[in-house]
């Protein structure tokens, strides 16, 4: 028997329990995989609320890493022993051990520890997407990261500044904008003081923003959309302040022909070449130092309910890790 998270309603931080839980042997096609260290991000806030549906009970979590400890018929690209992580589900990853499509799964490179891979997967391969698919940053562009300081931000941060862009961001504290503005945000904006789209003119002379990327949602989606120039993209990415309402898709031809678009990294890495591309782009710019990944909080695993509580209440900064 090993152990797990588990949901068996959705709710707050205290519907997650730590329990024992049966392992079977991996079916044909998938590997098992013992974690050394599992990944928080805010999509396991939405599965444990139900914001985000799916059968009851649950093992949250889409993101490891660890070692094969075991391999089904025909899974043959990996071997017992060998360093593994994933971050585009099933859902699962808040246990010590569980079996997995082995096609989901990518090898861990030397000179990219356990804790990095886990901290950096999901977030990391959300920000290679973001920036070199859903809008190609170009050297020269002026772009808006909101939650500049959070795990996405701040790999936003500083993959963007790589790529030649003037990188504006908006944080929630004084302290966040210094990690933020060491991360390579030329301009936080701390948001509880200043109006960013105000901000944003100003930066600009007037002329805004081709792209914005929002993983905030109800509270910037609207500001945001009028910090974009003519043909700009929307790119929203994540709801951590609630859904946004419907509106009339007849402001984006209003505020000059806008583009909006809310995509996820499990239809950017749909295939196993493209998973495979995405985490490679990824593991070059971790091991060659333009992307340094902070893991500013880790938390044993059996205490995720205290981690979901300050990850909610935005005491957490940068990546945070469980380990196992």
């Amino acid at each position: 028997m090993t152990h797990a998270i588990r949901v068996h309603q959705t709710g707050g931080p205290e519907t997650l329990r730590w329990e024992g839980v049966d392992l079977p042997s991996p079916a044909a096609g998938e590997i098992q995989v013992r974690h050394t260290a599992v990944g928080l991000n805010y999509i396991d806030v939405y599965f444990r609320t139900g914001l985000y549906p799916a059968p009851l009970p649950l093992t949250p979590g889409f993101e490891a890493a660890g070692v094969v400890a075991a391999v089904g018929a025909g899974a043959t690209e990996f071997k017992v022993g060998e360093r593994v992580a994933y971050a585009t589900g099933p859902l699962g990853a808040y246990a010590e051990a569980r079996n997995m499509p082995a096609d989901r799964a990518v090898k861990i490179p030397e000179g990219v520890s356990d804790q990095q891979a886990a901290a950096m997967m999901l977030q990391g391969m959300t920000a290679e997407y973001l920036l070199r698919r859903t809008y190609p940053v170009k050297k020269g562009d002026t772009i808006l990261v909101h939650a500049a300081a959070g795990g996405v931000g701040l790999i936003l941060c500083q993959w963007a500044k790589h790529l030649g862009a003037t990188v504006v961001g908006t944080v929630g504290s004084d302290a966040k904008a210094e990690l933020a503005r060491a991360n390579g945000c030329d301009h936080p904006i701390v948001y509880t003081r200043e109006d960013f789209q105000t901000r944003v003119m100003e930066l600009t002379g007037g002329a805004k923003l081709p792209v914005v990327y929002d993983s905030v949602g109800q509270d910037t989606f609207a500001k945001s959309l009028d910090c974009l120039a003519l043909r700009g993209m929307m790119v929203l990415y994540g709801q951590a302040s609630g859904k946004v309402p419907p509106f009339d898709l007849g402001e984006l031809s209003a505020k000059g022909s806008l583009f909006i678009t809310r995509p996820t990294l499990f239809s950017y890495t749909a295939t196993r070449q493209e998973l495979v591309d995405c985490a490679n782009a990824l593991f070059d710019v971790v091991k060659r130092g333009i992307v340094k990944i902070a893991i500013n909080q880790t938390y044993p695993l059996r205490e995720a309910a205290q981690a979901h509580s300050d990850l909610e209440a935005r005491k957490t900064t940068g990546s945070t890790v469980f380990t196992v």
